[in-house]
């Protein structure tokens, strides 16, 4: 339980800055560590080699000084000075030194004075190397005509050879500078990213406290950070908007669906107190009727358009001839509205059309164009144009009205949500869903319902299908009353 709690806990939470500066400290620390670790390395390898060749130029200088037979050595009395003369270009230590040995191996002169016992404490048992690992030496045979006479040992210890002090120096100096350079460069980095960030992230506070109105006003030359910053801030502003629209919206909708439940219930009071004759009463009952199926309808589409958005519609994709169904939805329609005595003409090209789509979905756009359509109409007569017409892999059923037409201004806003333009909200009541309902019909077939035209003579409506292109059409057509009613 405790380790559950515990694995539970949330991890602490840093800033960007100290975040990123901490970790690439570390990182650099570790990069140039082993970087100066392979630098000193070399280093140690040359200096050795190179101190070892300059040992042995000493060695062959005294071996040509030193003179004898092959049972006396010869020591010339200027070799001290010519050894301390020499030793000046060594880095020496406590551990340098330099001796002559005869062929029996005995000291004939060593700088620093040793005796027999040094040397046997310095070279291994055979006195052909150094005892001690830590310590290099080379050594030269003393000859006279190719005669050996012994040899000359010059020793010293592999650290005074290695490590100089100032190269060592030079080589800390630039470890340093190199990772305090890299450190500042981002931590530099680091502070100028965070800087837009923390002001993105502290205007999405804002805004989620229902703040709209943030101030980003950031100008880097990053194009990725100008194009953040520049993001947030028409996001912002589409918020904003968005949140307006809904209050509106709401507002919109709240007026709308109260104004027949006030209606309906003023009227039903009168009928109950019997402030009205029977006829009247009878009337009233009849307004209140027609208002509720308004309400009804209203509700409906509020319904459609959140199950549509929601993806809770479902869209069949079936063969269906164009021209049967039209037909059939006209055939429907103009029953439903047989009191308006609406007039509608069909124009169909020769041959037959085939879509692939939702029969029932097609019949719900179009009866939506011919319902507008109805209630747009001025007094005279209601006059429909529907032609079907081919283009390539597309079909169109074009629905042209004899109504007031649309203003301009309320043109390219009549497929947003709940928008219904001035002339529309005092003709009728609605929620302005139907054709924003209508076109996610139509694109969730593969077409599409654009207004094509609109004007004082009327408004042509669009509506786009894809063309079938299966095999030919079966020997018995189905009929589309049945599905169309469902």
């Amino acid at each position: 339980m405790d380790r559950q709690l515990k694995r539970n806990t949330p991890k602490r939470k840093t800033s960007i800055l100290s975040y990123w500066t901490l970790r690439y400290f570390l990182i650099l620390c570790i990069g140039f560590t082993i970087i100066v670790a392979g630098a000193l390395y070399w280093i140690r390898t040359t200096s050795i080699e190179k101190g070892l060749k300059t040992a042995q130029l000493l060695g062959l200088e005294i071996a040509e000084k030193v003179t004898g037979t092959e049972d006396n050595l010869y020591i010339p009395p200027d070799l001290d000075r010519l050894v301390d003369k020499r030793t000046k270009l060594f880095n020496t230590d406590n551990y340098f030194c330099i001796m002559v040995l005869d062929n029996n191996n005995q000291l004939i002169y060593s700088k620093p004075k040793m005796t027999q016992q040094d040397v046997y404490y310095r070279l291994s048992d055979d006195l052909s190397e150094p005892r001690n690992k830590k310590f290099a030496g080379v050594t030269v045979n003393v000859t006279d005509d190719d005669q050996m006479l012994g040899k000359v040992w010059v020793m010293q210890s592999k650290k005074s050879i290695a490590y100089n002090p100032e190269t060592m120096l030079v080589v800390c100096i630039l470890f340093v500078a190199l990772i305090l350079c890299g450190w500042f460069t981002i931590y530099l980095l680091s502070r100028k990213l965070s800087r837009p960030i923390r002001q993105v992230a502290h205007a999405a506070e804002q805004i989620r406290n229902g703040n709209y109105e943030v101030n980003l006003d950031l100008n880097t030359r990053e194009r990725e950070m100008n194009e953040l910053v520049e993001s947030f801030r028409e996001m912002s502003i589409r918020l904003q908007q968005l949140e307006e629209w809904r209050a509106l919206s709401l507002a919109g909708v709240t007026h709308e669906l109260k104004t027949p439940v006030t209606s309906i219930k003023g009227l039903v009071m009168a009928v109950r107190d019997d402030i009205v004759s029977p006829e009247e009463a009878k009337e009233f009952l009849d307004i209140a009727l027609k208002e509720s199926e308004r309400m009804e309808r209203m509700v409906a589409d509020l319904l459609d358009y959140n199950a549509m958005s929601a993806g809770g519609v479902a869209v069949r994709r079936e063969r269906i001839d164009l021209n049967l169904l039209v037909g059939e939805i006209i055939y429907q329609w103009k029953i439903a509205y047989e009191d308006k005595s609406p007039e509608i003409e069909l124009h169909t090209p020769s041959g037959t059309l085939y879509t692939i789509g939702d029969a029932l979905r097609i019949q719900q756009i179009i009866v939506n164009l011919l319902n507008n359509g109805l209630q747009a109409a001025s007094d005279q007569a209601t006059v429909f144009h529907i032609r079907l017409r081919e283009e390539a892999d597309s079909l169109f059923v074009d629905v042209q009205d004899n109504g007031t037409g649309i203003t301009i201004e309320d043109q390219p806003k009549i497929f947003e949500r709940f928008y219904r333009g001035e002339i529309k909200k005092r003709r009728t009541r609605g929620l302005g869903l139907g054709l924003t309902y209508s076109r996610l019909l139509a694109r969730a077939q593969g077409g599409d319902l654009t207004l094509t035209s609109s004007g004082p003579e009327g408004s042509l409506f669009s509506l786009n299908l894809p063309r079938w292109s299966g095999p030919e059409k079966p020997q018995v057509e189905p009929s589309y009353r049945t599905t169309a009613n469902a």
